[in-house]
């Protein structure tokens, strides 16, 4: 593979859980992995490799050494993984794509701490809370906490000298209420501090807490027949009950929980985080990670649940996850819930990272359109099984009217959009009688015995409109041609939308709402728009050329001249004697003039 003697190397790297590293030729790090025994995943990526994915055999090939870190536990080696990652920014390690700089609500280390939002943390001693991916959370939070507890917004140095010597004065908040003047010892530390510790409590999502006390101190006022401070505090609890009544709650009993989803393709993935306190949603973010190595959900979901788990400060115990994760640590709890309420929150959370995945695509796909055409011809090679892309698509369909005029359509697909310049009819030449399975093999013969004739390239997918024996039929010629190995036929049948391929009776069910089915479906459609119209044409002609071909003196090709120039009978009998002299001679003019007279009209 290259000149690297990972032989050599793997010798002195034990079996024990730890963090690898591989280096290029110039030095560079270019890869950093985890392992539960680093021996045995590193000899995997020297001794696969007729199974690995082209970008693995490229960084394969680039590895010139091995360098590693041995840790005591498989959960230090993931976390040591994505901070060795952030640090070095690997060129073949997935990067998180978050470039937004989140907002933090902080509460100022400082005499009667001040509270508000920044994007910046500095290490003060000062106590944050966040970040918020939905900003327009946050501020509501903030208002809520505005309404509900008056705070100080200047920023005066209120240290207790300053306030005994009577240095301040109290500013217009405190006239219309919004401050209780702390400034002039109108309100002591001891009161503002139980205001900062419930409205620490509402940002850690125990505003359950904050409530219960708030109606103690409602019923102990009322008690004390203090019915003014009581009203004071039933106003704030309505605004607390407000915002507990809009906010997502969950099941009580669910607290200090984390739920991580995950959505991927052959490109990218999509997970999305909540975070549970108190039976709150407090939370929540998705992010999207770009794939550089076909690594697996489960490596991008770890990934991710640490990114996550730094970010949010979370300390949660337990983890709901969408399937099996091995990591084994005995502080944290993997949970794949099967029913419940922990159910309805990854299900929650699995629309989420579904949403933000469909708007991210489209926003790609509207900058670039060859990535959809790609994606969409990618998920149908995969979904049909197929050796190769369907970037040319050919669709087949028969039409008669009781067993008269037979036609057979075929429409094509180029790069999942219609091709409409190399639509074809077939006028049905060796069959009689309404048989349409002898009609579907005349036409898939004659299609492409004309392309090999003129050396025209094959599509990669052939659809037959029908169901079995259409596409047996289609099958035959396509043998006779000796073509049948080079590419796939496989049909289609209306009632159920079944797909059926050759030799096999079960046939293949596709999801209703698959964009691979959706295609076919056009196809299919389109083939029987296109074979009816031209269908009903012939038809339409057959009749009228029958009419005409009843009049004694018109024959057949008199009649096919005669609707060339005027396109349909009611024209021909409305033409002028020099019109039709202009097609017929003057006997058969007499003729047709003599057939047509008014009272035939």
């Amino acid at each position: 593979m290259n000149s690297f003697d990972y032989k050599k190397a793997l010798a002195d790297i034990p079996h024990k859980p730890g963090v690898y590293q591989y280096w290029d030729t110039e030095g560079i790090l270019i890869y950093i992995g985890k392992a539960k025994d680093l021996r045995n995943r590193v000899g995997s990526y020297f001794n696969q490799d007729n199974q690995m994915n082209g970008k693995t055999r490229v960084l394969v090939s680039k590895i010139r050494k091995i360098t590693f870190t041995i840790v005591d536990t498989e959960i230090d080696a993931w976390l040591l993984e994505n901070s060795l990652i952030k640090k070095h920014q690997p060129r073949y390690n997935i990067m998180l794509k978050d470039d937004k700089t989140y907002p933090w609500i902080i509460i100022k280390k400082e005499p009667f701490p001040r509270l508000y939002w920044t994007r910046k943390m500095v290490k003060d001693g000062s106590t944050y809370f966040g970040p918020y991916a939905s900003v327009g959370m946050m501020h509501t939070i903030l208002d809520l906490i505005k309404e509900t507890y008056p705070l100080r917004t200047c920023n005066l140095p209120l240290s207790e000298e300053n306030i005994s010597a009577g240095k301040f004065k109290v500013c217009l908040e405190y006239q219309i209420g919004n401050c209780k003047g702390p400034c002039q010892a109108y309100q002591s530390d001891a009161d503002y501090d139980h205001n900062i510790e419930e409205i620490k409590d509402i940002l850690n999502g125990k505003i359950g807490n904050v409530i219960k006390e708030v109606k103690q101190t409602i019923k102990n006022a009322v008690a004390e027949l203090n019915f003014e401070y009581a009203h004071q505090y039933q106003k704030k609890l309505l605004v607390l009950e407000k915002y507990q009544s809009k906010s997502t709650v969950v099941n009580s009993s669910i607290t200090n929980v984390d739920v991580v989803s995950i959505a991927s393709d052959e490109r990218y993935a999509f997970v999305n985080y909540l975070k549970i306190m108190n039976g709150s949603i407090i939370q929540t973010q998705t992010i999207e990670i770009k794939k550089r190595l076909d690594e697996s959900d489960e490596e991008l979901l770890t990934l991710a649940i640490t990114e996550f788990r730094t970010k949010f400060s979370s300390t949660s115990r337990e983890i709901i996850v969408p399937f099996e994760i091995k990591l084994k640590d005995e502080n944290l709890k993997f949970t794949v819930p099967k029913l419940g309420e922990k159910k309805n929150l990854l299900e929650l959370s699995h629309k989420n990272v579904l949403f933000f995945r469909r708007e991210k695509l489209n926003q790609y796909e509207k900058l670039n359109p060859d990535l959809r055409t790609e994606r969409i011809l990618t998920q149908m090679q995969k979904d049909l099984m197929l050796t190769q892309l369907p970037v040319h698509i050919e669709c087949f369909d028969n039409s008669n009217f009781q067993g008269a005029y037979p036609v057979s359509a075929i429409v094509v697909f180029k790069d999942a959009k219609p091709s409409k310049k190399d639509y074809r009819h077939f006028n049905v030449k060796t069959v009689e009688g309404p048989n349409d399975f002898a009609t579907m093999e005349e036409a898939v013969y004659r299609r492409y015995k004309r392309m090999m004739e003129e050396e025209d390239t094959l599509p990669q997918l052939i659809i037959i409109d029908g169901g079995k024996g259409q596409l047996s039929s289609a099958v035959s010629s396509l043998k006779k041609l000796g073509i049948d190995k080079k590419v796939t036929v496989i049909g289609i049948a209306k009632r159920l939308e079944e797909l059926y391929y050759p030799g096999d009776s079960y046939p293949l069910h596709l999801d209703k709402k698959s964009e691979t089915l959706k295609i076919i479906q056009q196809l299919r459609d389109e083939a029987h728009r296109f074979g009816i119209t031209f269908h009903r044409k012939k038809r339409d002609q057959g009749t009228l050329k029958t009419e005409l071909e009843d009049i004694p003196g018109i024959g057949k090709a008199t009649a096919d001249k005669l609707l060339r120039q005027f396109k349909s009978v009611k024209k021909i009998r409305e033409a002028t004697e020099a019109e039709l002299e202009k097609v017929l001679n003057k006997a058969q003019v007499k003729t047709l003039l003599s057939h047509f007279s008014p009272k035939d009209i």
